[in-house]
């Protein structure tokens, strides 16, 4: 068994405590109590070390877990109780799992993005888990008379082989809280686990199905008010009049007025980015007066300057921001763009000599790819519900962000951050979109006016043309290629609007000697923000997408080519950064081969293959496509995914059919344009997400069985489908594809 040091203190066990009922009660910080190696201080920001929780247990046995982070769809809900369970040697149907509010006296790193909660948590919750268990053991020997050593668990019951003396937890409950907390536990050997490795129901199953009111909104309140907002049609505009007579004068309107998110000399933290902080808002009895009264709104606007402002970036940084003035296009985007992606640029990194290996080379290819503005599109818009009082602010709904915008919300309300109370609701998608808070605020603002409870709902139309996008991207990629066919230099030079999507150390980066990275940023007013994967999402893409040009340039079979780079980054590597492990890169590669029955092919069957690294995994994919009349239809997707130990395959496997089905979407159909400042698309009728008919037949996902701590698992499958899927249509049309969406305005798949 692995030995850990709880290293407990007043800020890692907060409270033991005996409850009413005769149980226990556990509160720590997790994290604070798991010393991290000083290779993982330096590979995560501070802000992600702490995860919070705590466990009670019943005197009847039942054990209650609280489940601390968000829960956006990746089901963190049930795999993250499930760690302490096993760690805790409870019978899973004795769990009872509960959403933790905004606590931060308790919890920290209530955050969902980034693919961290259970990379994050997977030791803290392991220990939250056995130190429970062990101040049961304490209690039992001490009330048995025996050595502690000498008792067992067993699914939530103590056993003293010697006297035959049993106990289930919940006898022991009460006397466990008052034993110290152990300064050190056992952990359980992998080969032990009987609940994680398992495939476990999420926790919520039921209630979703039968539709339940667990999401934001679905959230009532007595004498709750609906307000909803307007917001200038185009980025770069900003409110300048309103005339709200018509609307008022309208049945069950309450008040129409304008607001300001965000006070004049607030410093905002990089989750309060929004284009809008000027809003007229409509304050109604219900959805449906409101959404009325809204249309006879009389709205001008104005031009907004151009802007400068710090902004705290996450991890505490301070940024300074540029918003330029103007309205912008997507036809001058696009030039800009492959302006950008023709002249030099920032280096990153750089190995060797890439200028005179590609002045020698043989063969030289060139490419370059773009990818739109892309909007999240959550199937629940934005909402929230505040009740703002003299003294207190309550507020309920789905954030991604809750810690972050308890401060925010604090800071414009003019509150003590202890006054403020956020619960979170299950979400309705979030990729990204929620981790920007603006809307918990301006719901808190509008109730504070009111002197009301209030729900504040956005249309899909609010949602879709708000912003806080995917950035427009642009890569431009060169390889040299000897007399050999050998690949002996290569070149990125990679940028979007405003952020460039480059990952300089990531493969091919360490497995060729001449390599050179460089980026750009172009600065926008159309505000951006964290989508599925950031940044992978499109460079994964673009990256696998040439490399199976250069593999057909070489003559070479796409896997056997990537395997042979990756041979010689895990044997010799170039340079001292690389942020992967070819071994393990390799391993999902030589799986998915065999598994996908590459080297087989099938009748009528075209094959694209794409691995990639990011969010700490390892994902290799091949798409199989088949022409049906005329059209391309995806027949089936095979996945091979190394992200350490699997939690819940079950869920593991929905949420990486979930990543491949959302990339595939995005890449063959998604784009945001604008004409003069405004979106072009504002509802599902212009906007195409990926329907039933269009998606993957089947998807098979196989993960490599190891004992490595958990990674990344929301994020990872998205973006090098992108890739396969490129390649697979090269094969099954003759066509290369350079620019996305691939099929806009093309028939549908299926």
């Amino acid at each position: 068994m692995t030995l850990i040091k709880t290293t407990y203190n007043r800020r890692s066990f907060l409270k033991t405590t005996t409850l009413a009922g005769g149980g226990m009660m556990l509160g720590f910080s997790w994290l604070a109590s798991c010393n991290p190696t000083p290779e993982e201080v330096l590979s995560m920001p501070e802000e992600w070390f702490e995860i919070n929780g705590f466990l009670k247990i019943g005197e009847n046995g039942l054990v209650t877990i609280m489940s601390p982070n968000p829960e956006i769809g990746q089901n963190v809900k049930t795999s993250m109780p499930m760690i302490v369970a096993e760690e805790l040697d409870v019978n899973w149907d004795n769990v009872i799992v509960e959403q933790a509010p905004l606590n931060t006296d308790i919890f920290t790193r209530q955050l969902a993005g980034g693919s961290q909660s259970i990379r994050q948590g997977w030791q803290a919750l392991r220990m939250a888990g056995a130190s429970a268990r062990r101040m049961l053991m304490e209690a039992a020997a001490q009330a048995w008379q025996v050595p502690v050593g000498e008792i067992t668990t067993e699914a939530g019951v103590l056993h003293h082989k010697n006297s035959g003396k049993s106990a289930g937890y919940g006898e022991m409950a009460s006397a466990a809280a008052s034993i110290p907390v152990p300064e050190e536990v056992q952990l359980k050997e992998v080969r032990d686990f009987k609940i994680i490795g398992t495939p476990r129901r999420n926790v919520d199953g039921l209630k979703i199905v039968t539709g339940q009111p667990l999401f934001g909104l679905d959230y009532r309140r007595e004498g709750m008010l609906i307000a909803m907002i307007a917001h200038p049609p185009a980025f770069g505009l900003k409110l300048k009049l309103v005339d709200g007579s018509a609307a008022k004068a309208m049945p069950g309107i309450r008040d129409v007025f304008t607001i300001k998110t965000y006070d004049e000399g607030y410093e905002k933290q990089w989750c309060d980015t929004s284009a809008f902080t000027e809003l007229a808002v409509v304050v109604g009895n219900t959805t449906w007066e409101v959404m009325n009264a809204k249309k006879a709104l009389r709205l001008e606007w104005e031009p907004i300057p151009e802007i400068s402002e710090d902004v705290t970036q996450f991890g505490g940084n301070k940024k300074d921001i540029k918003t330029p003035a103007g309205l912008e296009d997507s036809n001058t985007h696009a030039a800009k763009m492959a302006e950008m992606g023709a002249k030099a640029a920032k280096a990153v990194r750089k190995d060797g000599d890439p200028e005179a290996a590609f002045r020698n080379a043989a063969k030289v290819i060139e490419r370059s790819y773009s990818a739109p503005f892309l909007a999240h599109n959550c199937m629940e818009p934005m909402n929230f519900f505040a009740h703002v009082t003299a003294d207190k602010a309550e507020l309920v709904g789905p954030v991604q962000t809750p810690e972050f915008m308890e401060k925010s919300a604090a800071a414009r309300l003019g509150l003590p951050l202890e006054k403020i109370d956020i619960q979170m609701t299950r979400q309705g998608g979030g990729f990204g979109r929620r981790l920007y808070g603006h809307f918990l605020v301006e719901a808190a603002v509008i109730s504070q006016k009111m002197n009301a409870p209030v729900k504040l709902v956005y249309s899909r139309e609010d949602d879709m043309t708000f912003g806080a996008y995917r950035p427009a991207y642009h890569a431009t990629y060169r390889a040299a290629l000897d007399a050999d066919n050998r690949l002996i230099a290569f070149h990125v030079r990679a940028g979007g609007i405003p952020e460039s999507p480059l990952a300089a150390n990531r493969f091919p980066a360490g497995a060729v000697d001449n390599y050179l990275a460089e980026e750009w940023s172009l600065d926008s007013n159309i505000t951006v923000g964290a989508f599925r994967a950031p940044r992978s999402n499109f460079i994964a893409g673009a990256e696998q997408s040439f490399l199976d040009e250069v593999a057909e340039a070489a003559g070479k079979d796409p896997i056997a080519f990537r395997l042979e780079l990756l041979e010689r980054a895990r044997t010799n590597p170039v340079g001292e950064n690389n942020d992967y492990e070819a071994a393990r890169y390799a391993g999902v590669l030589e799986l998915l081969r065999e598994k996908s029955g590459w080297e087989q092919p099938q009748p009528g069957v075209h094959r694209g293959v794409a691995a990639y690294f990011c969010h700490n995994s390892y994902v290799a994919q091949v798409v199989d496509i088949a022409m049906e009349n005329g059209s391309p239809v995806i027949r089936k997707v095979h996945a091979a995914v190394d992200c350490g130990i699997v939690v819940n395959p079950l869920a593991a496997a929905n949420l990486s059919e979930g990543g491949i089905v959302d990339g595939i979407g995005h890449a063959l159909y998604s784009a945001l344009a604008f004409r003069e400042g405004a979106p072009e698309q504002n509802n599902f009728d212009k906007y195409h997400l990926i329907r039933h008919n269009e998606a993957p037949k089947a998807i098979e996902v196989h993960f490599v069985k190891n004992e490595i701590d958990p990674t990344g698992l929301g994020e990872p499958l998205n973006p090098p489908v992108v890739g396969a899927l490129a390649n697979a249509l090269y094969r099954a049309t003759g066509k290369r594809f350079y620019e996305q969406p691939f099929l806009a305005g093309k028939p549908v798949l299926g």
